[in-house]
């Protein structure tokens, strides 16, 4: 079975650039990133406490869900093999002629694939849906899409035990993308006194992840979490989405820090960040640290 101890502790890199220097913001990155040569950023955090429940209930087989580059689902077809799991995957849209690097390698780590319409996709949360691939592959243990659920967000919280401060007084503020936002509300559960978590949508249109933070949280039992906050500003035109502008700024970032980003999430937060800090949002003197999530699928040819 796959245990904590196969993976290494999160790193926080300091950043220097001019742009930190001109308003006093000391930034660091906690690196989820590096943490495993194939399970990356913050999908382990997610995925421990559900692959524990599964050995607990005895099932063979996990299935879950993705689209085509889902980071989710390599992180899953990897962790699952590590720990003697079967795994399947539920992807959204039709079969390509040829799978790209992500599902390549998902499949050379075991898991089965099987490719569904963007409307059948819409109803993986209907229990109809989720008879019928129980009788097209016998019994599963059931991971949500991201490995969003209640034993995700408890496991995220772990993630809060690694924030390092630095400074000794002035504002602090953790920043991470949020794509389902279960990783913040793990997070914000167990975040140190005196800290603001601050969440980076990657959706377009209106805040739709708060209400599900609140609920998390509830069912958590923490009456008295962090500060948090969602800012949706910052998408760049949606999931996936991305343009000139964020490229550059990204290729500029790794080359002023040597981290590398992407584009659904990273290079949105960090996008974010330094807007935030350029219009006044994040008062100088104030101490940052931002969370590596992973992402960076596309360079499994160099694993």
């Amino acid at each position: 079975m796959l245990v904590d101890s196969d993976f290494s502790a999160p790193l926080l890199e300091s950043i220097d650039d001019p742009i930190l220097r001109a308003h006093d913001i000391a930034l660091s990155m906690l690196r989820l990133d590096r943490i495993h040569p194939q399970i990356s950023g913050n999908k382990w955090y997610k995925l421990k406490l559900n692959l524990l429940a599964a050995r607990a209930q005895a099932a063979l087989t996990v299935l879950s869900f993705g689209g085509a580059y889902s980071n989710h689902l390599v992180a899953l077809a990897a962790a699952s093999k590590l720990s003697g799991l079967r795994s399947i995957g539920i992807v959204r849209g039709e079969a390509p002629r040829v799978l790209n690097p992500a599902l390549q390698f998902a499949q050379q780590q075991g898991m089965t694939l099987h490719f569904v319409s963007r409307g059948d996709y819409r109803n993986k949360a209907d229990p109809e849906f989720t008879a019928a691939l129980e009788r097209r592959f016998g019994p599963f243990y059931l991971i949500p899409e991201g490995g969003s659920n209640l034993l995700g967000v408890q496991g995220s919280a772990e993630i809060a035990g690694h924030l390092r401060w630095q400074r000794e007084a002035g504002p602090r503020l953790v920043l991470m993308a949020c794509g389902t936002a279960a990783t913040l509300a793990g997070v914000v559960s167990a975040a140190p006194s005196g800290c603001e978590v601050v969440g980076i949508s990657v959706l377009k249109g209106p805040d739709s992840l708060s209400p599900q933070v609140s609920t998390w949280l509830q069912a958590l039992g923490c009456n008295a979490p962090a500060r948090w906050s969602i800012n949706t500003k910052f998408h760049h035109g949606g999931y996936g989405k991305t343009n000139a502008a964020l490229n550059d700024f990204m290729a500029g970032f790794e080359s002023r820090s040597g981290i590398p980003l992407e584009h659904v999430y990273t290079g949105k937060m960090m996008w974010g960040l330094y807007k935030m800090i350029e219009s006044g949002e994040i008062a100088q003197g104030s101490e940052l640290i931002a969370l590596h999530t992973g992402g960076l699928s596309l360079n499994i040819s160099s694993w």
